[in-house]
C-alpha cells in the first residue's frame, strides 16, 4: 500500500534509512524498481535530502525512516521543513500496536514529539484506514500554506494484507484551504496602494510556495513599487531589476531596512513578519498601514496589526491585482519615493574590501555568481555564508536558494544539495548543485559524502573556512568583549584527504586563481567536491541590526577600536 500510494502521487525519488520496524516497507522497496530509493547514512540526512528536492522541485518530498532513534534523529529535519512550509510526507516505522507504550525496543512516542513540528500527524491504526491516510497525506503536505506530514505505521500493520481502496479526491471537514482572495478587499487593497506615496512591497516564501514570482514581477513593473525580499523569498524577483532593493532584516542592506521604516503602506506578501525581519515590534514601520496577503488565516494578524487582510492563494489575489493596478494605479507618483531609496543604497551599498589579498567570502560568493550565474542552484548551511549567500549571490530565478530559514538549521545544507542534485538529474536541467557551508556546519553531516559517492550526487561543497564557528564568533565580538566561548574550530581535519577517503575530490584553496581553477576543474566531475577556501577569519556579516533593535538603527560597521 506503501509503495503503490508513492506510484499514485508520482513520487520519483525517495530518501531513507532502514530498521526493524519499517522492514517490511523496505521489502516491497527491494522488489520494487519503479522509483528510485537513496539510502543516506542518517536519518537527519534524509529528511533534509528529501526537503531540499522539495524546495528545488516544488514537489513533495518523502523520507522513510524507522522507529525510535531513527525517527528521532528525523525531526530536525521535520521542524526544519514545518518552520518553512516546506511540503513532505515523511514515513516511520513504528513497534507493534499490541507493545506500544510498554518502553518496547526502539519504541518512542513518535505521533507526540512531531505533533508541534508538523503540519499533521497520523498513527495508523487499521489496516483499512492506510490508504486513506497516506492520499491524506500528501494533500495536506501540498495544499494551503504547504507543510510537512508525518505518518507513522506499526510493524504489524505492515504485515497484514487489506483491500487498497485508494480515494480520487480528498475531503476534511476541518480543513477548507480559501484560495480565492474576497474581492472587496482586493480592491480596498488596491484603492490603498493608489492613495498612498510611499508603498513598499515586502515579498516573503508564501509566494515561491504559490509559483506566483511571475505576478509579482508583473505587478512591480506595472505600478513603479519598490520591492524587498526576505531570505525565504529570494529569487522572487530578478537580481538586478531596478525595483528590487535587495534583502531585508537584521542583516538586510540599508536601502531595504530604511525602505521599510519609512513606508507608509507595506504590501506584505506570503511573509510571516519572522523577528528577523520586524525587530522592534513597536518600531516596526510604525508609519505605514499593512495589507498582508497569504493562505494561512493564522497567519494574519499574528505578529503585527494588519488593515488590509486578504486570505487566498497568491497566485489567484495577485491575478486580480494585477489587472486592478493597470487601471488605477500610476507608477510615475512613486518617482520621488524611487529616487530617496536609490539614494540611500548610494550612501551605503553592499560591500567588502575587494582589494584584499587574502580571500573575503563576499568575494567568493560573487564569483560564483560571476562563473555560473543562473546554472547553479544554490544551498547553504546556516552561519555567516548564509548570510553573505544572500546578500551578494546574483538570484534570478525562484528556488534558486536552498535554505534553512525559520529553525536555523546546522548540516542542513549538504544532504539538502543532495537532494537538488538528484533533482538535477532527473528534471534534467542542466543546473549544477553548489553548497556554500562552513568549517562548523559541514561536520554535521559530512557523512553523506558516502551517499553522494555512491548515487553520484556531484554536490560541490564549497566551505568559507575561517576557523571560528564564525556568526556566534561576531556576536562574541560584537556584544560579549571578544570572550570567544567555545567557538574557535583551528583544529579541523584535512578536508583533502576526507574528500577522497568518500571517493569524492577535494581542494585547498588560499588565492583567487587557485579558486577560479578549482570550480572549473569541480564542475566537469561526477563526485561530491569538498572546497577548502580559507578565507579572512574574522570577517563580519554587515549591516546587522541588534536582537531586538529597530531597522532603522544598524551597524554598518565594524571598529576593532571600540
Amino acid at each position: 500500500m506503501v509503495i503503490e500510494a508513492l506510484h499514485k502521487e508520482g513520487v520519483q525519488v525517495a530518501f531513507g534509512y532502514p530498521g526493524g520496524a519499517i522492514m517490511n516497507v523496505y521489502d516491497e522497496i527491494y522488489k520494487d524498481k519503479s522509483f528510485k530509493h537513496i539510502l543516506t547514512r542518517h536519518e537527519q540526512a534524509a529528511v533534509h535530502a528529501a526537503d531540499g528536492y522539495a524546495r528545488a522541485s516544488g514537489e513533495v518530498g518523502v523520507a522513510i525512516v524507522t522507529s525510535g532513534p531513527g525517527f528521532t534523529n528525523a525531526v530536525t529535519g521535520l521542524a526544519t521543513a514545518y518552520t518553512d512550509s516546506i511540503p513532505l510526507v515523511v514515513i516511520s516505522g513504528q513497534v507493534p500496536i499490541s507493545v506500544i507504550g510498554t518502553d518496547a525496543f526502539q519504541e518512542i512516542d513518535a505521533i507526540g514529539i512531531s505533533r508541534p513540528c508538523t503540519k499533521h500527524n497520523y498513527l495508523v491504526k487499521d489496516i483499512k484506514d492506510l490508504p486513506r491516510i497516506l492520499k491524506e497525506a500528501f494533500y495536506l503536505a501540498r495544499s494551503g500554506r504547504p507543510g510537512p506530514v508525518h505518518v507513522d505505521i506499526p510493524k504489524d500493520i505492515t504485515a497484514q494484507e487489506g483491500h487498497f481502496d485508494y480515494p480520487e479526491e480528498i475531503s476534511i471537514k476541518s480543513y477548507k484551504p480559501h484560495y480565492k482572495g474576497n474581492n472587496r478587499q482586493i480592491h480596498k487593497a488596491i484603492e490603498a496602494i493608489a492613495h498612498s506615496k510611499k508603498p513598499i512591497l515586502y515579498l516573503g516564501g508564501g509566494l515561491i510556495s504559490a509559483g506566483a514570482t511571475d505576478l509579482v514581477r508583473e505587478f512591480a513593473k506595472i505600478t513603479g513599487i519598490p520591492a524587498v525580499e526576505t531570505l525565504m523569498a529570494r529569487g522572487s524577483m530578478h537580481h538586478d531589476d531596478p525595483l528590487l532593493l535587495g534583502m531585508v532584516g537584521m542583516h538586510g542592506n540599508y536601502a531595504s531596512n530604511m525602505a521599510m521604516s519609512e513606508a507608509d503602506l507595506m504590501i506584505a506578501l506570503g511573509p510571516r513578519f519572522d523577528d528577523r525581519v520586524t525587530g522592534r515590534l513597536d518600531e516596526f514601520a510604525k508609519h505605514a498601514k499593512i495589507i498582508h496577503v497569504d493562505i494561512d488565516p493564522s497567519s494574519i494578524g499574528k505578529i503585527v496589526h494588519v488593515e488590509y487582510p486578504i486570505v487566498g492563494d497568491l497566485k489567484n489575489v495577485l491575478t486580480s491585482m494585477v489587472d486592478l493596478a493597470k487601471e488605477k494605479i500610476d507608477p510615475q507618483k512613486y518617482e520621488s519615493w524611487r529616487g530617496l531609496l536609490k539614494r540611500y543604497d548610494e550612501i551605503h551599498p553592499l560591500s567588502y574590501d575587494k582589494e584584499s589579498k587574502t580571500i573575503k567570502p563576499q568575494w567568493v560568493i560573487e564569483r560564483v555568481g560571476e562563473l555560473l550565474g543562473e546554472r547553479a542552484i544554490i544551498s547553504t548551511d546556516v552561519g555567516q555564508h548564509q548570510m553573505w549567500t544572500a546578500q551578494f549571490y546574483p538570484f534570478t530565478f525562484p528556488r534558486q536558494l536552498v535554505t534553512s530559514g525559520g529553525l536555523g538549521t546546522m548540516g542542513f545544507g549538504f544532504p539538502a544539495a543532495m537532494g537538488v542534485a538528484e533533482y538535477n538529474k532527473l528534471s534534467g536541467n542542466g543546473k549544477v548543485s553548489i553548497n556554500f557551508s562552513g568549517d562548523g556546519s559541514i561536520l554535521m553531516n559530512i557523512q553523506e559524502l558516502m551517499t553522494a559517492f555512491e548515487k553520484r550526487l556531484p554536490v560541490i561543497n564549497i566551505i568559507l573556512n575561517n576557523n571560528f564557528l564564525g556568526m556566534v564568533r561576531q556576536w562574541q565580538t560584537f556584544f560579549y568583549n571578544k570572550r570567544y566561548a567555545e567557538t574557535d574550530l583551528s583544529l579541523q581535519p584535512d578536508f583533502v584527504k576526507l574528500a577522497e577517503s568518500f571517493g569524492g575530490r577535494g581542494y585547498v584553496i588560499e588565492t583567487h586563481e587557485e579558486f577560479d581553477a578549482a570550480l572549473k576543474e569541480a564542475v566537469t566531475l561526477d563526485v561530491p567536491v569538498l572546497m577548502d577556501v580559507k578565507v579572512d577569519r574574522f570577517e563580519n556579516v554587515l549591516p546587522m541590526v541588534p536582537a531586538g533593535g529597530t531597522l532603522y538603527n544598524m551597524l554598518l560597521e565594524y571598529k576593532d577600536d571600540e
